[in-house]
């Protein structure tokens, strides 16, 4: 009887040790991949298309917490993401940028882009896709800048 309680013993710590191994390579792990995450000291909310590294498997379709995909937001364009309360554009090929997609005249949520302009369908305020300026008010104020990032054809927020 002692016999079979000590050889139950001994699985039981084998266990535990293998428990804490592999709990300790899950906490190198997570480690090392925030380690990779890094902060671009850039905040003028530009992003390039050709920076980061990170591309998605079909190409088209964002990364697990991107805002979009590159191929999402159209040249010359943009698209609103309602979630976020972001709207991206893309005023010039390759070149990325986001605003707060709450109109600054009435708080209502702009909720189309085309010809150049962020449309806001409340009392018809429009702004620039290139800084948020006002182009048509009655808003005075432009959209605030969101600062984003481009890795590969992924589109995050900072």
């Amino acid at each position: 009887m002692r016999e079979i309680q000590d050889s139950q013993l001994s699985q039981s710590r084998h266990l535990l040790t293998g428990r804490r191994a592999l709990l300790a390579g899950t906490g190198v792990t997570c480690a090392a991949m925030l380690a990779g995450c890094t902060h671009d000291a850039n905040d003028d909310g530009v992003s390039s298309a050709t920076s980061g590294t990170a591309t998605s498997a079909a190409g088209s379709a964002p990364a697990a917490n991107a805002l979009a995909a590159t191929s999402q937001v159209p040249d010359g364009g943009g698209k609103v993401i309602d979630a976020e309360r972001i709207v991206i554009t893309q005023p010039v090929s390759g070149f990325f940028k986001a605003f707060s997609a709450i109109c600054t005249h009435a708080g209502c949520f702009v909720n189309s882009v085309s010809n150049g302009t962020i449309n806001c369908p409340c009392h018809g305020s429009r702004f620039s896709i290139t800084d948020g300026s006002v182009v048509n008010g009655p808003a005075t104020r432009p959209l605030p800048a969101i600062a984003i990032n481009v890795e590969g054809t992924s589109i995050f927020q900072r």
